[in-house]
């Protein structure tokens, strides 16, 4: 079943001699539960697409229909509470406010929505994260790979169809970053939520279902992952 399609996407910032072309043209969909990572050199336009998916930037044309829902054609009222409810979003540099706790942060879109938190999905989802011992901690007073979890919790705890990570990992070691992409996976099966991910690490990348390759501001390659190309390059 297709959770997003995207029909040909296009960004252009500025105007004249200044204008740079982000995105031209891309078109795509994604079926429910599939990991997709989408790799690409730094100004490859990955970055703006992912955030014209979540809601985050306007495409200057075209349209992202997630769940049927053409979320760039409502209201930026009604897109706040859209992305609130639907999707999930993960940032390299986690965007946790420093002056609330860990569960804070995590409940806070919820609040932000009208909603009362779900105690019982917060206790899961704080053991789940392996944070249970860090809940009152402020952002300051944890790791990276703690920050990323809380960053994580939040964008899973209003039970979002759609997750996107916009490198996750860019800011943590490589024992952290597996971590993380190791939660991020398993979120993808556990949960059912559709996963797509941007990486500059291969390692990563070839985890997951699917790896679009961006370049220029275009989709160059669209490649299936199957077991027997996982097999071949270990």
């Amino acid at each position: 079943m297709e959770l997003l399609r995207c029909e040909n996407l296009s960004k252009i910032y500025g105007t004249g001699d200044g204008k740079t072309v982000a995105l031209q043209d891309v078109s795509f969909t994604v079926e429910k539960g599939e990991f997709v990572s989408i790799v690409g050199a730094s100004g490859s336009g990955k970055s703006t697409l992912l955030h014209i998916i979540g809601g985050v930037d306007k495409p200057t044309s075209g349209k992202v229909f997630i769940n049927g829902t053409d979320i760039h054609s409502q209201s930026e009222d009604k897109l706040a509470i859209f992305r609130r409810r639907h999707i999930g979003l993960v940032y390299q540099f986690y965007n946790l406010l420093p002056e609330l706790n860990v569960d804070e942060n995590i409940v806070l879109p919820h609040m932000l929505d009208g909603r009362k938190p779900d105690k019982e999905r917060l206790d899961k989802i704080v053991e789940y994260l392996g944070l249970s011992d860090r809940r009152s901690h402020l952002p300051g007073e944890l790791s990276g790979g703690q920050q990323q979890r809380a960053s994580i919790g939040r964008a899973l705890f209003s039970k979002p169809e759609l997750l996107l990570a916009d490198e996750p990992t860019g800011n943590l070691d490589r024992k952290n970053s597996a971590e993380i992409v190791g939660l991020l996976k398993e979120s993808n099966k556990r949960f059912g939520q559709t996963l797509i991910l941007i990486t500059h690490d291969e390692n990563i990348a070839l985890q997951a279902d699917r790896i679009i390759y961006m370049e220029d501001g275009n989709i160059v390659k669209d490649d299936r992952i199957r077991v027997t190309d996982l097999a071949g390059r270990e």
